[in-house]
């Protein structure tokens, strides 16, 4: 009988510990421990009780388990708080103007802009435009300064169609005089139309375009070109 309630003092024990297992499974060793351990208590033989250290160590082994079990519970309520708040100041963002981090965008009313921010001048770019299959539409050379700037496509591809409503994303090589490779980074602005709270993450929708919360970078009106 001993051996039974250490074994299911230490299986609950692990049970709180291991993020697989869920707080049911963990109560209901709770609960067995418990029963195991009054059923013990009740059905010791009063001229050989149980030995004192052993009794001692259960007793610790119950209080630990049940200390881990509210300190599960104390952290869940607060994930569930920090959820809840992270919730409400991402539909703040609705209708706001953001720059975030990326290199997705939408194309609309023939217009797709992102900001780039080239690390020194380039006396060279290339800017090659893909659709939402990875298919090249479009590619412009041109020369960018240094620091932040607007680049916008008006939707035309290199074959001359216009392209239709979507979302595209930008890919930029450049060098500078002396022909060394310049790093690019880009950013896309637009308006958050709506917000997507079903992962981890809260995701705002700007048009078709996915935007992590934690890329936004500024709210407000994007570069002007």
């Amino acid at each position: 009988m001993t051996t039974g309630i250490s074994s299911l003092a230490s299986t609950a024990s692990a049970g709180v510990a291991s993020t697989s297992s869920s707080t049911q499974e963990i109560a209901g060793n709770f609960t067995q421990f418990l029963t195991l351990l009054t059923t013990q208590l009740k059905n010791q033989n009063p001229l050989d009780p149980m030995d004192t250290n052993q009794f001692t160590q259960q007793l610790v082994q119950y209080a630990g388990v049940e200390q881990q079990l509210k300190s599960n519970d104390r952290l869940d309520s607060i994930l569930s708080n920090a959820k809840s708040s992270s919730a409400a100041s991402a539909t703040g963002f609705i209708g706001q103007t953001i720059t975030a981090d990326g290199k997705s965008t939408a194309l609309k009313d023939g217009a797709a802009t992102w900001t780039l921010n080239p690390a020194r001048a380039a006396k060279q770019a290339t800017m090659t435009i893909t659709d939402a299959k990875g298919n090249v539409v479009a590619t412009q050379t041109k020369a960018l300064n240094a620091g932040e700037q607007a680049f916008t496509w008006d939707g035309r591809s290199s074959s001359g169609f216009t392209a239709p409503n979507g979302t595209y994303a930008i890919k930029v090589d450049a060098v500078d005089a002396t022909g060394s490779k310049v790093t690019v980074d880009t950013k896309v602005s637009g308006t958050v139309d709506s917000v997507d709270l079903s992962g981890t993450e809260p995701v705002l929708l700007v048009g078709k375009s996915r935007v992590p919360i934690s890329t936004v970078r500024d709210i407000g009106a994007g570069l002007s070109t």
